[in-house]
C-alpha cells in the first residue's frame, strides 16, 4: 500500500532517490525525542552534483531555487529512510538554507523557497515551518545551495 504522502510525491512527479552517504564523520539523521534531524542535503540527482557556482555570479536566483527543491527532495529521501514511511511526518519544523551567494547577493529568502514551497507542496499546512536563509562564501562541492531540516515525527 503506497502512502498518502508517496502517492502526492507521484502526482507531482517526484521520485525519491536513494539517500546520500555522508560525506564526512557525521551520520544523515538523528532522531531524537520525537523529532527527526536531518543534516545539510546538497543538490545531487540522478546525474550526481548539479547547480555547482555563486547564485548573484553565473547562477540566478531560479537556478538557486531549483538547486533549493533538489535539496528538499534530498531531505524527504533521508527522511524516508529514518522513519521507514513518510506518512510519519508530523510537521517540518524548521529548515535552514545555505546559499552560496557572489557578495553583492541579498536575494537568498527567494532562493531557499524552492525548498520551502516544495515542503508545502507536499505536506500542505504540516508543512509550513519556521526558516532561516543563509548567504555564505563557500559551500562543500562548490554547490550553489544546502538546506538541512527538523521534523516533528507523528
Amino acid at each position: 500500500m503506497t502512502s498518502a504522502i508517496e502517492a502526492r510525491l507521484k502526482t507531482l512527479g517526484v521520485t525519491l532517490p536513494q539517500p546520500a552517504a555522508p560525506a564526512a564523520n557525521y551520520v544523515p539523521y538523528v532522531e531524537s525525542r520525537g523529532m527527526l534531524y536531518i543534516s545539510g542535503q546538497i543538490p545531487v540527482g540522478a546525474e550526481g552534483i548539479q547547480y555547482v557556482g555563486k547564485v548573484g555570479a553565473g547562477l540566478d536566483i531560479d537556478d538557486g531555487r531549483v538547486a533549493a527543491r533538489l535539496c528538499a527532495i534530498n531531505i524527504l529521501a533521508q527522511a524516508r529512510a529514518a522513519l521507514g514511511d513518510l506518512d510519519r511526518v508530523g510537521r517540518i519544523v524548521k529548515l535552514v538554507g545555505f546559499v552560496n551567494s557572489a557578495p553583492d547577493f541579498n536575494d537568498q529568502p527567494k532562493v531557499v523557497n524552492g525548498a520551502s514551497d516544495f515542503m508545502v507542496e507536499v505536506f500542505g499546512d504540516k508543512g509550513r515551518h519556521a526558516r532561516s536563509a543563509v548567504g555564505v562564501s563557500a559551500l562543500p562541492f562548490g554547490v550553489a545551495v544546502e538546506v538541512e531540516a527538523v521534523i516533528e515525527i507523528a
